[in-house]
């Protein structure tokens, strides 16, 4: 079957970058999509999820943070706080009403989080994929923090692309500033966690550590033997759209 993708646009906003946002209006809640670090909105899981809300006729929204894809703004100036408030505005502008179904990756999931505290009863469920909440705690070793403090910017290979994996000293601030997986998560809605085992930068132990974090009750964390980390597979992306497709109609 085919189908057609939501077109992109730029959010404009007083006194920040505009964001560049792919909005597709629907039933609800409203699935939004929030992207890894260094990602954009148009990767594998976000495409494929755009396409099942269009199958199914359902909202959703995806966009760049600043900074990030086509969105304006400079990348190495972005942080967490940033990125969080950016998901907001886009929430506050395309899908001010209404119940919300986040779903992010890695980082994304640890920005669903943050967006949940604070829209809280909006929220009806989140799915974390590799969420990686607090990995500027737990992903950073002594010697690199200490690199980090001395030169304000580390650029390491990485093999999810061809430009170096760069962090900002000013983007491993926000994140000690926004720490969770020790202080209790006061979030009720379900949440999904889908984890792959051989995962090599979000450790098992990460989903782990968040399901018990989670004041909700309604919490399942699903391992994937064979899944790394980008979770992208044609599997994978069927264990996500099942996920939601669970979610939305509960």
């Amino acid at each position: 079957m085919r189908y057609c993708h939501a077109m992109t646009a730029l959010l404009p906003r007083p006194d920040k970058p505009a964001l560049a946002y792919s909005f597709r209006p629907g039933r609800g809640p409203t699935i939004i999509f929030l992207p890894g670090y260094m990602s954009d909105m148009t990767g594998d899981k976000a495409t494929a999820l755009d396409g099942w809300a269009g199958r199914e006729g359902r909202a959703m929204l995806r966009l760049d943070y600043t900074g990030c894809g086509a969105s304006e703004g400079a990348f190495e100036e972005g942080t967490l706080d940033i990125w969080r408030d950016d998901v907001l505005d886009a929430i506050d502008a395309l899908a001010p009403v209404g119940p919300l179904l986040l779903v992010g990756s890695s980082m994304g999931g640890w920005l669903a989080l943050l967006v949940a505290l604070r829209l809280k009863d909006r929220v009806q469920a989140i799915v974390g994929i590799a969420a990686a909440p607090d990995f500027t705690d737990w992903g950073f070793s002594d010697d690199v923090v200490t690199y980090l403090k001395a030169n304000r910017r580390i650029a390491e290979p990485t093999e999810y692309g061809d430009d170096p994996y760069v962090t900002t000293l000013g983007f491993w601030e926000s994140g000690g500033r926004n720490l969770l997986l020790d202080t209790g998560i006061a979030l009720d809605c379900p949440v999904r966690l889908l984890q792959g085992q051989r995962d090599e930068t979000v450790p098992v132990s990460v989903a782990l550590r968040l399901s018990r974090a989670l004041r909700s009750a309604d919490v399942q964390t699903i391992l994937v033997k064979d899944g790394d980390h980008r979770l992208s597979r044609a599997g994978d992306i069927a264990l996500l759209l099942a996920t939601v497709a669970a979610l939305v109609e509960s």
